[in-house]
């Protein structure tokens, strides 16, 4: 792959250093993809995150190919919840709260089954997979050194949810100087119109936080007919 190039984008197209940037997949979890998750004790359709999974799964298989850092996120607390606010346990109705148990172990709880990644997206070695307590991936989380270790200046994001997790992330490296592009089919919401909206916002205003692209044009800028390797300008 070559090491720069422009990736076709709303508003406007942008000129990525692929040797600097990373695909940052947000909260892939089975407990928010999957039945008996914490997605699905708020009341959730959790089939509506389905479709976001095939096309990840083809930026993730290009990604690794062309050796660009991956790092996976996984919301979820101690087993003790000592890093779970109380607001957060309590908030709303739900069939059942974080740290109880469910089918997939205690609800959003390190460690636990319903806790990890989806089969389909699992992290392979070598992979960064960040533990947060929180929607976005900054926050009491060690991702910044890691970009920082890397040299990464972009970020092509994806992940769930579109109006949660990903745009309090994207609004978090937004302020932190990263360049954002977000993958409108690799991300999904409970929610349709949230999806839509969480989109529509990122890129307003001349792309306030960042610029939203898809699948299929990551995939042609990645291709090898427009590339050798984006491993060629990161030392691992």
């Amino acid at each position: 792959m070559a090491n720069s190039g422009k990736l076709a984008a709303e508003p406007e197209p942008v000129a990525l250093d692929w040797s600097a940037t990373a695909l940052l997949i947000i909260d892939m979890q089975r407990d928010f993809m999957e039945p008996g998750g914490f997605g699905e004790t708020l009341g959730n359709d959790v089939s509506q995150l389905a479709r976001a999974v095939k096309p990840i799964a083809a930026v993730l298989a290009a990604a690794r190919e062309t050796g660009m850092l991956v790092v996976h996120t996984r919301e979820g607390h101690l087993p003790d919840l000592s890093d779970a606010p109380p607001a957060k346990v309590e908030r709303g109705a739900p069939s059942l709260r974080i740290g109880d148990p469910g089918p997939m172990g205690r609800i959003l709880i390190r460690g636990e089954a319903g806790h990890d990644i989806i089969p389909e997206l699992y992290p392979i070695d070598g992979e960064v997979v960040i533990d947060k307590p929180g929607k976005g991936a900054f926050y009491a989380t060690e991702l910044g050194e890691v970009l920082q270790r890397y040299g990464i200046e972009n970020l092509l994001v994806c992940g769930v949810t579109t109006e949660v997790c990903v745009n309090t992330t994207v609004r978090e490296a937004n302020d932190r100087g990263y360049r954002c592009v977000v993958l409108a089919d690799g991300c999904a919401s409970y929610f349709p119109e949230f999806h839509e909206m969480g989109l529509k916002m990122i890129k307003a205003q001349g792309g306030i936080f960042g610029w939203v692209s898809d699948s299929a044009a990551v995939l042609r800028a990645l291709s090898p007919e427009n590339a050798t390797t984006a491993a060629a300008g990161t030392s691992r």
